[in-house]
């Protein structure tokens, strides 16, 4: 199983955007789904996670503001983004944070004010 994150782009301060992680190979199902991020100049770090049993983790400064979700028919993950901040710029990937692969191009969030 593999994944690729697509959808990132350019938005103001307050707006929104929405990610997608698409899976190939293997099914999804057993899979915790991540939403990672590593801004210019800092360490990649965890944002989000959907785990196989349904529940959800954020990281603090995102709770309220992003939603991740899955699709395990699609085997596809999301990750909406609303209330953008210029803070939220960064490199997004996804990945299974229980069973790591190996990490993709990520997609670019940019976040103006």
């Amino acid at each position: 199983l593999m994944v690729k994150e697509s959808g990132g782009g350019l938005a103001h301060a307050g707006g929104s955007l929405r990610l997608a992680c698409v899976g190939s190979g293997d099914t999804l199902d057993a899979y915790d789904i991540g939403w990672f991020r590593q801004a210019p100049r800092k360490e990649r770090e965890g944002v989000a996670c959907a785990r196989s049993d349904g529940t959800t983790w954020y990281k603090d400064s995102v709770k309220g503001r992003f939603t991740i979700s899955r699709d395990n028919a699609k085997k596809m993950g999301y990750l909406q983004m609303n209330s953008l901040k210029p803070e939220d710029t960064a490199v997004y990937y996804c990945n299974l944070p229980n069973s790591l692969r190996p990490w993709g191009q990520g997609t670019q969030v940019t976040v103006s004010s």
